[in-house]
Protein backbone atom coordinates (compact mmCIF):
# COMPACT_ATOMS: atom_id res chain seq x y z
CA UNK A 1 0.00 0.00 0.00
CA UNK A 2 1.16 3.53 -0.75
CA UNK A 3 2.55 5.63 2.08
CA UNK A 4 0.71 8.87 2.89
CA UNK A 5 2.83 12.01 3.15
CA UNK A 6 2.79 15.80 2.97
CA UNK A 7 3.77 17.87 -0.05
CA UNK A 8 5.77 20.56 1.71
CA UNK A 9 4.66 23.29 -0.71
CA UNK A 10 1.64 23.42 1.61
CA UNK A 11 3.99 24.53 4.40
CA UNK A 12 6.34 26.72 2.32
CA UNK A 13 6.10 29.49 4.93
CA UNK A 14 8.05 27.17 7.24
CA UNK A 15 10.60 25.80 4.76
CA UNK A 16 12.78 28.87 4.28
CA UNK A 17 15.15 28.40 7.25
CA UNK A 18 16.26 25.47 9.35
CA UNK A 19 14.56 26.37 12.65
CA UNK A 20 11.18 26.86 10.97
CA UNK A 21 11.63 23.64 9.03
CA UNK A 22 12.33 21.68 12.20
CA UNK A 23 9.15 23.08 13.75
CA UNK A 24 7.09 22.15 10.67
CA UNK A 25 8.49 18.64 10.45
CA UNK A 26 7.70 18.00 14.12
CA UNK A 27 4.11 19.13 13.53
CA UNK A 28 3.81 16.90 10.46
CA UNK A 29 4.95 13.91 12.51
CA UNK A 30 2.58 14.84 15.33
CA UNK A 31 -0.38 14.74 12.95
CA UNK A 32 0.59 11.21 11.92
CA UNK A 33 2.34 11.56 8.59
CA UNK A 34 5.66 9.78 8.24
CA UNK A 35 7.03 11.06 4.94
CA UNK A 36 7.28 14.28 2.95
CA UNK A 37 7.77 15.49 -0.58
CA UNK A 38 10.39 18.23 -0.37
CA UNK A 39 9.43 21.31 -2.37
CA UNK A 40 9.93 25.09 -2.24
CA UNK A 41 12.72 24.88 0.34
CA UNK A 42 14.86 27.92 1.07
CA UNK A 43 18.67 28.00 1.11
CA UNK A 44 19.15 25.21 3.65
CA UNK A 45 22.06 22.81 3.19
CA UNK A 46 20.81 19.40 2.09
CA UNK A 47 22.79 17.74 4.91
CA UNK A 48 20.87 19.87 7.43
CA UNK A 49 17.57 18.99 5.76
CA UNK A 50 18.41 15.29 5.93
CA UNK A 51 19.30 15.54 9.61
CA UNK A 52 16.15 17.53 10.46
CA UNK A 53 13.94 15.05 8.64
CA UNK A 54 15.56 12.10 10.40
CA UNK A 55 15.32 13.76 13.83
CA UNK A 56 11.60 14.34 13.24
CA UNK A 57 11.04 10.64 12.54
CA UNK A 58 10.23 11.24 8.88
CA UNK A 59 11.63 10.32 5.48
CA UNK A 60 11.86 12.19 2.20
CA UNK A 61 9.75 10.02 -0.06
CA UNK A 62 10.13 12.33 -3.04
CA UNK A 63 11.01 15.84 -4.14
CA UNK A 64 9.97 18.41 -6.68
CA UNK A 65 12.99 19.75 -8.55
CA UNK A 66 12.83 22.93 -10.66
CA UNK A 67 13.24 22.38 -14.39
CA UNK A 68 16.15 24.84 -14.57
CA UNK A 69 18.12 22.84 -12.00
CA UNK A 70 17.44 19.57 -13.78
CA UNK A 71 18.81 21.10 -16.97
CA UNK A 72 21.89 22.76 -15.51
CA UNK A 73 22.71 21.19 -12.10
CA UNK A 74 21.88 17.53 -12.54
CA UNK A 75 24.99 16.18 -10.82
CA UNK A 76 24.20 18.23 -7.71
CA UNK A 77 20.52 17.20 -7.85
CA UNK A 78 21.58 13.55 -7.86
CA UNK A 79 23.99 14.11 -4.97
CA UNK A 80 21.25 15.81 -2.94
CA UNK A 81 18.87 12.91 -3.47
CA UNK A 82 21.50 10.45 -2.30
CA UNK A 83 22.07 12.54 0.84
CA UNK A 84 18.30 12.52 1.45
CA UNK A 85 18.04 8.77 0.71
CA UNK A 86 15.32 9.77 -1.75
CA UNK A 87 14.52 7.66 -4.80
CA UNK A 88 11.86 9.79 -6.52
CA UNK A 89 11.73 13.27 -7.98
CA UNK A 90 9.35 15.15 -10.25
CA UNK A 91 9.33 18.45 -12.06
CA UNK A 92 6.64 20.69 -10.61
CA UNK A 93 6.13 22.80 -13.73
CA UNK A 94 7.79 23.56 -17.05
CA UNK A 95 7.36 26.94 -18.83
CA UNK A 96 4.12 26.65 -20.78
CA UNK A 97 5.10 29.47 -23.13
CA UNK A 98 7.94 27.22 -24.32
CA UNK A 99 6.43 23.75 -24.20
CA UNK A 100 2.62 23.95 -24.42
CA UNK A 101 2.29 23.03 -28.10
CA UNK A 102 3.08 19.94 -30.10
CA UNK A 103 6.37 21.49 -31.23
CA UNK A 104 7.05 22.35 -27.59
CA UNK A 105 6.32 18.76 -26.63
CA UNK A 106 8.90 17.58 -29.15
CA UNK A 107 11.42 19.94 -27.57
CA UNK A 108 10.59 18.78 -24.03
CA UNK A 109 10.91 15.10 -24.92
CA UNK A 110 14.29 15.73 -26.53
CA UNK A 111 15.52 17.64 -23.48
CA UNK A 112 14.08 15.39 -20.79
CA UNK A 113 15.22 12.01 -22.17
CA UNK A 114 18.89 12.31 -21.06
CA UNK A 115 17.79 13.72 -17.69
CA UNK A 116 15.55 10.71 -17.07
CA UNK A 117 18.32 8.35 -18.15
CA UNK A 118 20.89 9.92 -15.79
CA UNK A 119 18.48 9.92 -12.86
CA UNK A 120 17.48 6.31 -13.47
CA UNK A 121 21.15 5.28 -13.62
CA UNK A 122 21.53 6.92 -10.19
CA UNK A 123 18.56 4.97 -8.81
CA UNK A 124 16.10 7.89 -8.96
CA UNK A 125 12.77 7.88 -10.79
CA UNK A 126 11.59 11.00 -12.61
CA UNK A 127 7.96 12.05 -13.05
CA UNK A 128 6.07 14.87 -14.73
CA UNK A 129 3.66 16.82 -12.51
CA UNK A 130 0.90 18.61 -14.41
CA UNK A 131 -1.43 21.53 -13.78
CA UNK A 132 -4.68 22.33 -15.58
CA UNK A 133 -3.21 23.89 -18.71
CA UNK A 134 -1.89 20.52 -19.93
CA UNK A 135 -5.54 19.61 -20.62
CA UNK A 136 -5.68 22.09 -23.50
CA UNK A 137 -6.39 20.09 -26.64
CA UNK A 138 -4.11 19.71 -29.65
CA UNK A 139 -5.07 17.54 -32.62
CA UNK A 140 -8.13 16.32 -30.77
CA UNK A 141 -6.71 15.36 -27.39
CA UNK A 142 -5.09 17.03 -24.36
CA UNK A 143 -1.41 17.92 -24.43
CA UNK A 144 -1.00 15.60 -21.43
CA UNK A 145 -2.37 12.67 -23.44
CA UNK A 146 0.17 13.35 -26.19
CA UNK A 147 2.90 13.44 -23.52
CA UNK A 148 1.77 10.10 -22.08
CA UNK A 149 1.62 8.40 -25.46
CA UNK A 150 4.98 9.65 -26.68
CA UNK A 151 7.08 9.30 -23.52
CA UNK A 152 6.56 5.73 -22.32
CA UNK A 153 9.83 4.50 -23.81
CA UNK A 154 11.94 7.20 -22.11
CA UNK A 155 10.59 6.14 -19.43
CA UNK A 156 8.90 9.21 -17.93
CA UNK A 157 6.67 8.82 -14.87
CA UNK A 158 3.43 10.77 -14.56
CA UNK A 159 2.53 12.38 -11.23
CA UNK A 160 -1.24 12.90 -11.34
CA UNK A 161 -2.64 15.79 -9.27
CA UNK A 162 -6.32 15.22 -8.54
CA UNK A 163 -7.23 18.90 -8.18
CA UNK A 164 -5.59 19.95 -11.42
CA UNK A 165 -7.24 17.11 -13.33
CA UNK A 166 -10.64 18.42 -12.26
CA UNK A 167 -9.58 22.00 -13.02
CA UNK A 168 -8.74 20.80 -16.51
CA UNK A 169 -12.21 19.31 -16.95
CA UNK A 170 -11.17 15.67 -16.65
CA UNK A 171 -11.76 12.67 -14.36
CA UNK A 172 -9.03 11.92 -11.76
CA UNK A 173 -9.99 8.25 -11.36
CA UNK A 174 -9.87 7.71 -15.12
CA UNK A 175 -6.46 9.35 -15.38
CA UNK A 176 -5.10 7.38 -12.42
CA UNK A 177 -6.18 4.17 -14.14
CA UNK A 178 -4.75 5.36 -17.45
CA UNK A 179 -1.22 6.06 -16.18
CA UNK A 180 -1.09 4.10 -12.94
CA UNK A 181 1.43 1.63 -14.34
CA UNK A 182 3.96 4.48 -14.51
CA UNK A 183 2.94 6.60 -11.53
CA UNK A 184 5.07 6.23 -8.38
CA UNK A 185 3.66 9.48 -6.92
CA UNK A 186 0.10 10.81 -6.59
CA UNK A 187 -1.05 14.20 -5.32
CA UNK A 188 -4.25 14.13 -3.29
CA UNK A 189 -5.82 17.58 -3.43
CA UNK A 190 -9.49 18.59 -3.16
CA UNK A 191 -11.49 21.08 -5.22
CA UNK A 192 -14.24 23.26 -3.80
CA UNK A 193 -16.22 26.40 -4.68
CA UNK A 194 -16.44 29.45 -2.42
CA UNK A 195 -19.59 31.44 -1.72
CA UNK A 196 -18.33 33.85 -4.39
CA UNK A 197 -18.25 30.95 -6.89
CA UNK A 198 -14.46 30.83 -7.13
CA UNK A 199 -12.42 27.63 -7.40
CA UNK A 200 -10.61 26.83 -4.17
CA UNK A 201 -8.19 24.29 -2.79
CA UNK A 202 -9.58 22.45 0.22
CA UNK A 203 -8.69 19.76 2.76
CA UNK A 204 -9.57 16.30 1.55
CA UNK A 205 -13.28 15.64 1.94
CA UNK A 206 -14.23 19.32 2.18
CA UNK A 207 -14.62 19.78 -1.57
CA UNK A 208 -16.74 18.09 -4.21
CA UNK A 209 -14.47 15.35 -5.52
CA UNK A 210 -15.46 11.68 -5.64
CA UNK A 211 -12.86 10.40 -3.20
CA UNK A 212 -14.23 6.89 -2.87
CA UNK A 213 -13.74 6.33 -6.62
CA UNK A 214 -10.41 8.18 -6.75
CA UNK A 215 -8.93 6.15 -3.89
CA UNK A 216 -10.37 2.93 -5.30
CA UNK A 217 -8.62 3.65 -8.59
CA UNK A 218 -5.39 4.52 -6.77
CA UNK A 219 -5.50 1.32 -4.71
CA UNK A 220 -5.53 -0.68 -7.96
CA UNK A 221 -2.12 0.76 -8.94
CA UNK A 222 1.42 0.21 -7.68
CA UNK A 223 1.87 3.74 -6.30
CA UNK A 224 4.64 4.30 -3.77
CA UNK A 225 3.47 7.57 -2.22
CA UNK A 226 0.30 9.63 -1.88
CA UNK A 227 1.13 13.23 -1.01
CA UNK A 228 -1.52 15.52 0.48
CA UNK A 229 -1.20 19.06 -0.82
CA UNK A 230 -3.19 22.27 -0.37
CA UNK A 231 -1.74 25.12 -2.40
CA UNK A 232 -3.65 27.79 -0.46
CA UNK A 233 -5.45 27.66 2.89
CA UNK A 234 -7.22 31.06 2.72
CA UNK A 235 -6.33 32.16 6.25
CA UNK A 236 -6.82 28.76 7.87
CA UNK A 237 -3.94 27.13 9.73
CA UNK A 238 -2.19 24.86 7.18
CA UNK A 239 -1.40 22.32 9.89
CA UNK A 240 -5.09 22.17 10.78
CA UNK A 241 -5.90 21.63 7.10
CA UNK A 242 -3.33 18.83 6.87
CA UNK A 243 -4.80 17.19 9.96
CA UNK A 244 -8.29 17.35 8.46
CA UNK A 245 -6.99 15.71 5.29
CA UNK A 246 -5.17 13.02 7.28
CA UNK A 247 -8.26 12.21 9.33
CA UNK A 248 -10.52 12.12 6.26
CA UNK A 249 -8.16 9.84 4.35
CA UNK A 250 -8.06 7.31 7.17
CA UNK A 251 -11.83 7.41 7.61
CA UNK A 252 -12.36 6.68 3.93
CA UNK A 253 -9.62 4.07 3.75
CA UNK A 254 -10.86 2.19 6.80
Amino acid sequence: MAELGVQMFTLRRWTQDLDALRFALARVHEIGYRTIQASAFGPIAVEDVAQAVSEAGLTVGATHTPWARLCSELDEVIREHHVLSCKHTAVGMIPKETYLSLDGLDQFLTEVAPIVRRLNEAGISFSYHHHHHEFQRFDGQPWLAHLVERSEAIPLGIEIDTHWVVAGGADPAAWIRRVGHRMPLLHLKDFSLSEADERRFAPLGQGNMNWSEILKAAAEQSIDYYFVEQDRCYGEDPFKCLRASFDFFHRVEH
